[in-house]
């Protein structure tokens, strides 16, 4: 089995930290193959850069040559889902929905940890539309940026920690959910100082898509995902695959 997983910024570094979360989990014989797109953001924090990453990984995923069995997007909240599984037949996983949804798994209520304040309202959004948020206790901001994560590793644990430890005192979750492809390297820490599962989005999705390329399961295209109508476009290069 085959899964591409692609990352919603320009980070090579966050690519990379992505797919080994991915391999980490992986089951043997599949193989992960990390996917950086060709323009955007060097990381995604409100809706510009979203809608910009939505047709980055769009691109890239479609022009990228071989077989593949399931795709994964790896932004917690980004745009583009849907646009992709437009485009393809094969299961598209996006980290969000397959957090959020193990996490349900889990207990009576979770809640999320992000990056800035201002990405809150986009997971929110994503939650609702994705039927996910009834149970959701909370979007917790940890204060740091998506390149911090990378650049200051312990000051992100702590900050993360301490939002997921008033999640679970004061909003009352019973799971964390760390809202970030680039928070994967980080769950292991962070759950030795809350006590509480959490769940990381990249190995779940690695899980979900698994399962669904096992179950022999695709897209369904009879209406919300059929492929887009034959037109000209012009000046993108993704096409229907």
């Amino acid at each position: 089995m085959r899964i591409l997983i692609a990352n919603v910024n320009t980070t090579e570094a966050m690519t990379d930290a992505i797919a080994e979360a991915a391999r980490a989990v992986a089951s043997p014989g599949t193989e992960i193959i990390g996917l950086t797109p060709d323009f955007g953001a060097e990381s995604c924090e409100g809706n510009f850069e979203s809608y910009l990453a939505a047709i980055a990984v769009m691109d890239k995923v479609v022009r990228f040559e071989g077989e593949y069995d399931a795709v994964i997007q790896a932004g917690y909240g980004e745009h583009g889902r849907e646009g992709l599984q437009e485009l393809l037949t094969v299961p598209v996983v996006d980290i969000t929905e397959a957090a959020a949804s193990t996490a349900m798994f889990l207990g009576r209520s979770y809640s999320v940890v992000t990056t800035l304040d201002r990405t809150v309202p986009l997971i929110e959004d994503r939650l609702i539309l994705g039927g996910l948020h009834d149970r959701c206790a909370s979007v917790r901001s940890s204060g740091m940026s998506v390149l911090e994560l990378e650049s200051d590793p312990e000051r992100a644990v702590e900050a993360i920690a301490a939002e997921a430890q008033k999640a679970v005192e004061i909003d009352r979750a019973e799971v964390i959910v760390l809202g970030c492809g680039g928070m994967a390297e980080l769950k292991d820490r962070v759950v030795e100082l809350c006590g509480v599962p959490v769940v990381d989005g990249v190995q779940a999705a690695v899980q979900v898509a698994e399962s669904l390329v096992r179950l022999g399961l695709t897209t369904s295209k009879v209406r919300t995902y059929a492929s887009p109508r034959p037109k000209r476009v012009t000046g993108f290069p993704a096409t229907a695959r």
